[in-house]
């Protein structure tokens, strides 16, 4: 087949991502030539070391240490940004995108504490930014939002977007490993950094979920709106009282929208799944996402969330994008006017107050072992109108102490909150109360 156009691409970074890129478009070069009818140039890629041994071999001709000769090259005409972080990784991207360039990229982080001014220097020079990589890997989740559901008004997206944070709970849960196991397990598998805080404590995920609910109603979670927690303190009682009852430990991004009223709320942390949701049989490194539309109902979609392979073909699916774009065989991406309707529509959605956001919840409370104690928690659950449905309690032998183990109907999270303040207050309170939300798509 003739080629009737050189496309350029260059990369910033060439760590575990970016060496997948570079390896699949080179392997695969001359089939998506063929399929695309362009010849692409597989150009330079910018790197902190040149001299650092690499697993993908690249010619040193290739390499450079400065991200603005990629960048600035004219033959190069989409820039997939893989550099992480979020500082020099702004600066490449809004000059890319001033030039009129296509930008691709798999950084979370970065667009979603500047997505608007990523945004506005798109709509204002003409570029493109396509992101396709930066939520669940190799799950196409934002094209399904954008194009294949884009009939629907979502009330629900609920997903396990961190895969750390899955495997971690799966062992625990199947397996009974202790959390402390359960992660140096995975940092030894590398499914987690040496600092597993960015996925343990849940601001991965929060980042994630901040994207989807931009792209699915068009306001950016805040973050000090947004509930954000992490897996750090589920123990042996939690796990216990899930495999009693019929639940799975997720640590679930929950975006709600209310149509009537208006508002939309986010969080970010481990709840209670019961087994018969799809999301509960999630398992391992996974990733899941259920988004309820008004028009197709529940779709679930499930996969790789991570990893050099996934993450790589979700690049390269928005480098196909790109280069349908350029070569005018069909625009791509987020228009100039699905931006304006997005922010549009952004300004109309208020964040839910506290009493709007109902849920089931679990409390794990360690009291002190003597007569009259579970009456005076009992006594705080009544004064603010909180019902329990059930209890399980535990003793601890020579211990001086037991640990209760409830879950509650659906009620606010306001009045759940004072329930926890009251708690704190008693002495027979041995330890901080641990709360964990029952996931029900209803609520």
């Amino acid at each position: 087949m003739k080629t009737s156009r050189t496309i350029g691409i260059g990369i910033l970074g060439f760590g575990t991502v970016g060496q997948g890129v570079w390896k699949h478009l080179t392997e695969k070069k001359s089939d998506l030539e063929s399929r695309l009818g362009v010849k692409l140039d597989l150009r330079k890629v910018a790197v902190r070391n040149l001299k650092k041994k690499r697993e993908v071999k690249i010619s040193s001709a290739k390499l450079t240490p400065n991200p603005f000769e990629v960048i600035d090259d004219p033959k190069v005409h989409v820039v997939c940004e893989l550099i992480g972080g979020t500082t020099k990784a702004r600066e490449c991207t809004l000059r890319a995108l001033r030039q009129g360039k296509v930008v691709v990229s798999a950084n979370k982080a970065l667009l979603c504490e500047h997505g608007p001014e990523i945004f506005q220097a798109v709509r204002q020079h003409g570029g493109q930014f396509l992101f396709e990589a930066s939520v669940a890997g190799g799950i196409p989740i934002i094209k399904a939002i954008r194009e294949g559901l884009a009939a629907n008004h979502f009330e629900l997206i609920v997903g396990i977007l961190n895969g750390t944070c899955n495997h971690i709970l799966t062992r625990m849960g199947e397996d009974g490993l202790s959390f402390a196991d359960a992660l140096k397990e995975a940092q030894e598998l590398g499914y987690a950094e040496a600092d597993p805080t960015l996925d343990v404590d849940g601001i991965d995920a929060w980042h994630k979920a901040s994207i989807l609910a931009w792209l699915a109603h068009g306001k950016w979670a805040p973050r000090n709106r947004t509930l954000v927690e992490g897996i750090r303190n589920i123990g042996p009682a939690d796990i216990d009282f899930a495999r009693r009852f019929g639940f799975a430990l997720k640590h679930l991004a929950v975006i709600r929208r209310n149509f009537e009223k208006d508002w939309m709320t986010v969080g970010v942390y481990p709840a209670l799944v019961p087994n018969g949701d799809i999301l509960a049989r999630v398992s391992g490194v996974n990733n899941g996402i259920t988004l309820r539309g008004d028009v197709v109902g529940a779709t679930t979609l499930a996969g790789r969330g991570a990893g050099q392979d996934a993450t790589a073909s979700a690049v390269i699916g928005d480098i196909i994008d790109a280069i349908a774009s350029l070569t005018g065989s069909a625009r791509q991406g987020l228009s100039l006017d699905d931006l304006q309707a997005r922010e549009k529509q952004g300004q109309k959605i208020r964040m839910a107050e506290l009493d709007e956001i109902v849920s089931p919840f679990y409390l794990r409370l360690s009291l002190l072992d003597k007569a009259g104690v579970s009456e005076g928690v009992y006594r705080i659950f009544t004064k603010h109108k909180v019902s329990i449905a059930r209890v399980i309690q535990y003793e601890h032998p020579n211990q001086g102490r037991g640990t209760v183990t409830l879950s509650t109907y659906p009620v606010s999270e306001r009045k759940m909150g004072a329930v926890l303040a009251e708690l704190r207050r008693l002495k027979t309170v041995l330890e901080e109360p641990f709360l964990l939300r029952i996931f029900s798509p209803e609520s």
